[in-house]
């Protein structure tokens, strides 16, 4: 199983990034998945997540309405569209099929003036 995030970088308040994940190594369209992120200094925090079909999306109370997740399973892609971003949003975001343990490297989001 292999997932590696781009996308991430230095964004301005209000702002917006797209997040990409690429996968490999198992069979993409059959798994649930999901976004999670990690604030220095603070606990994993659920994000996002989208069906295999990607049908069904659901989002933390802290990103509804500006984050948008979504996947490309003839490219065995996940992305998450963010937008309005604010300060509290920095953190390193990672791609996962298991919200609760992480295994890839992530992308870092900095939000700052």
């Amino acid at each position: 199983v292999q997932l590696v995030e781009s996308g991430g970088g230095l964004v301005q308040p209000g702002g917006s990034l797209r997040l990409s994940c690429a996968a490999s190594g198992f069979i993409f369209s059959s798994y649930w998945m999901y976004w999670v992120r990690q604030a220095p200094g603070k606990g994993l925090e659920w994000v996002s997540v989208i069906n295999s079909g990607g049908g069904t999306t659901h989002y933390a109370d802290s990103v509804k309405g500006r984050f948008t997740i979504s996947r490309d399973n003839a490219k065995n892609t996940l992305y998450l569209q963010m937008n309005s971003l604010n300060p509290d949003d920095t953190a390193r975001y990672y791609c996962t099929r298991d919200p609760k343990n992480p295994r890839s490297p992530g992308t870092q989001v900095t939000v700052s003036s």
